[in-house]
């Protein structure tokens, strides 16, 4: 057996043992899963008032940016319309151009606030290709490092963040601000 290897079976941690504190997991652990059960909240988070309880970027005329709550990564975005729509063909040609605009948008912000090396940018369309809310369509703009990926998303089930969603959101908002 390696001696290098705790084998503590107290409830103390070993010294060197690193701690991962997920604060923003609860509310998602506890959430209901089943859209049906709480409504859509995409049409919801825009009729608060409060952009930066709910962690709205920007608002366009027909759609905004959103950090989403569950993310894949440090920054992930959502880019979205304000009705609910669920393909792109339900959309009109303003919608649209705006869409793709503020998906470009959104990019940028990331770019200049966190720069990554890339994105992750993409639409899951239907239950069947894993999208969470099928009945609203959203953009997700999810910016990527050289090397961010690690073993625990593969081993631990576990995506490591950061920095708290909003300290990431006066992040992000303070590049929205400079620009737009």
């Amino acid at each position: 057996m390696d001696e290098s290897i705790p084998t503590q079976t107290s409830k103390q941690l070993p010294s060197s043992m690193e701690r991962l504190h997920a604060y923003w997991r609860m509310p998602y652990i506890l959430a209901p899963k089943n859209p049906k059960e709480c409504g859509n909240p995409f049409t919801h988070i825009t009729e608060t008032g409060d952009d930066a309880k709910e962690y709205i970027l920007h608002r366009g005329i027909h759609n905004y940016i959103v950090m989403n709550r569950y993310p894949y990564n440090a920054g992930h975005l959502l880019v979205l319309p304000f009705r609910e729509v669920a393909r792109l063909e339900d959309l009109n040609n303003e919608e649209r151009h705006e869409l793709i605009d503020l998906v470009v948008e959104a990019q940028n912000i990331l770019s200049r606030a966190l720069s990554p090396d890339g994105f992750n940018t993409g639409f899951n369309f239907g239950d069947a290709a894993g999208a969470g809310i099928p009945c609203h369509l959203h953009c997700h703009v999810v910016p990527r490092w050289n090397g961010d990926t690690n073993f625990m998303p593969v081993i631990g089930n576990t995506r490591v963040l950061p920095d708290s969603m909003d300290a990431m959101w006066q992040r992000l908002h303070s590049c929205v601000e400079a620009h737009i």
